[in-house]
């Protein structure tokens, strides 16, 4: 008989806790009406070294976490380009570096008034004024934001704020070492931030004129060999190679690499289709970012540092945001656009993370500074959907072909899905349709819709809200497109509650999926193979009667 567990398996046992247990928690906070994330990061306190029971190992599951933020920043890389990134630098860049002062100095002053040195008040500062990446992008995608104009200048103000980091965690080696040989080290100081600049320089110029070349080319021969498997694994390894390069050769965070190399494949026609691929270990390894978050926790010091975390929390969610809030709309732009940056940006994470450990480590960080960072860092996130829910509002829907909006007319058919199939829907039924409204979650596929002349509604459609906007209520007929079972079996349920008289239409590629869909009330369910059989079959058979 086979021993059970005959050896040490910390990896495994950290991913099968970190996944079972957010499971488990963010059903819990589902079914409260809680954000999902509280979930995650309570799963985390649970595993972690702090509270009684099985304890995860905590450097794996930092490691883990780090392949969600690669993978996160990539896919947001390929809704992204160069324009795009440059489109924003004149807010961004400046923006950014003035709201990282100003955390700064409002940290600084809180690690003075608590009696630490100005070295250590001022690596405290700078861990409070750099947002969480997985935090900011998550919270954009809930509001259907990253391709709007503040999802660009949030996306890349997040961009300016790592390259800081980056600096900074260059810099910092040599800055200790300055004030310990009492300032006589400025050359070692400039020579450090000089090998900088020359490694970005440099890593960007490889991505430009070597990237632009290379990666398309692996991804377009992986494409054409007609093995899915062989593309998805090509996607992943440009994601995770690039990123681990950058971090290696250049000196750069792996979330900056695997960006650059998204933004790169982005400009090709398969930017859609590897985002697709990587979206499942995407989502995956985003929560147990979290849950290596909440694994950082330590309880007790609600109870040892009450005032002290108060004071660092209002830095993190008042400070930085009210600055950032001025610094947006001195820059002309909207009330709306300056609050949904100063959401965004209202929460710490990773980056504070890795500044705080290499300040202990480096022996000019106390540990209580760290305990008020990741606590900090832990409720800021907590209250983060929160902000995004009460002040943030959901992407307008576009703008339809004929200059109206996609809540503006009474709908007759509501497609659902604007990818290769629903594409070739709409474009047969257009002329026959009174209206038609196509529902799209992805940003860019939603633009191509508007571009073709269709009413288009930005968001998903399992959500009741998205439903009302495309007026499903008034619709005789709802054309589900999208090639998802479950998925396509929620929205049918939930579209034939909203309107019992509707007629609705769905795709599946399984018996399964076809019973599924029947039993949340399709009316018809289309079979891709079984319809592609009928028709090989018919011609196969004309062609021996011929």
């Amino acid at each position: 008989m086979l021993a059970v567990m005959p050896h040490h398996t910390p990896l495994i046992g950290t991913i099968v806790a970190g996944l079972v247990i957010a499971f488990v928690m963010g059903a819990l906070a589902h079914r409260l009406k809680m954000p999902p994330i509280a979930g995650y990061l309570l799963a985390g306190v649970i595993v972690g070294p702090f509270t009684p029971g099985f304890v995860a190992d905590g450097g794996l599951a930092a490691e883990l976490a780090e392949i969600g933020i690669i993978l996160l920043m990539f896919g947001v890389g390929l809704h992204f380009s160069l324009k795009d990134l440059l489109a924003v630098r004149r807010i961004a860049l400046p923006g950014a570096i003035v709201q990282i002062v100003v955390a700064t100095a409002l940290g600084t002053a809180l690690g003075l008034a608590m009696g630490w040195d100005p070295m250590a008040s001022g690596i405290f500062g700078l861990a409070l004024s750099v947002a969480s990446t997985v935090v900011l992008l998550r919270a954009l995608q809930s509001r259907n934001l990253v391709q709007t104009e503040q999802g660009r200048i949030a996306v890349g103000w997040l961009i300016v704020e790592d390259l800081a980091m980056v600096v900074a965690l260059v810099l910092l080696p040599a800055l200790v070492a300055m004030q310990r040989d009492g300032g006589q080290d400025l050359g070692g100081i400039l020579r450090a931030a000089g090998l900088v600049v020359v490694k970005v320089g440099g890593f960007l110029a490889l991505m430009l004129l070597v990237g632009r070349k290379l990666i398309p080319a692996l991804l377009h021969w992986a494409a054409h060999s007609g093995s899915r498997e062989l593309f998805r694994l090509a996607v992943l390894a440009t994601a995770l190679g690039v990123a681990f390069g950058a971090a290696l050769v250049f000196g750069m965070s792996f979330a900056l690499g695997a960006f650059f190399a998204g933004m790169i494949l982005g400009e090709t026609q398969l930017s859609r289709r590897a985002a697709e691929e990587t979206l499942p270990l995407r989502d995956a390894f985003a929560v147990l970012f979290f849950v290596s978050v909440g694994m950082l926790f330590d309880p007790a010091v609600l109870i040892e540092q009450p005032l002290p975390l108060l004071a660092t929390l209002a830095i993190i969610v008042l400070g930085k945001s009210l600055a950032a809030f001025a610094i947006v709309r001195g820059f002309g732009h909207s009330g709306q656009t300056a609050v949904t940056i100063s959401a965004s940006l209202a929460q710490i994470g990773e980056f504070s993370f890795i500044l705080a450990s290499l300040g202990v480590g480096l022996e000019v960080l106390p540990a209580t500074a760290r305990d008020l960072i990741l606590a900090g860092a832990i409720l800021s996130i907590l209250i983060n959907p929160l902000l995004f829910s009460l002040l943030v509002k959901r992407a307008r829907p576009a703008a339809d072909g004929r200059g109206g909006t996609a809540a503006a007319a009474v709908y007759r058919t509501v497609l659902i899905g604007y990818g290769r199939v629903g594409c070739l829907i709409a474009h047969r039924i257009r002329d026959q349709a009174s209206h038609l409204a196509v529902i799209e979650d992805q940003g860019d596929t939603a633009a191509a819709a508007t571009r073709d002349g269709f009413s288009v509604v930005l968001g998903n459609a399992t959500d009741p809200e998205v439903l009302a906007r495309a007026q499903l209520a008034d619709a005789t007929t709802l054309v589900i497109a999208i090639p998802g079972g479950i998925e396509a079996g929620a929205i049918a349920a939930r579209a034939r509650a909203t309107n019992p008289s509707l007629r609705i239409i769905a795709r599946a590629h399984s018996d399964e999926d076809v019973a599924n869909l029947k039993r949340r009330g399709a009316d018809v369910v289309v079979m891709a193979e079984e319809e592609a059989a009928n028709r090989m079959a018919a011609i196969a058979l004309r062609s021996t009667q011929g």
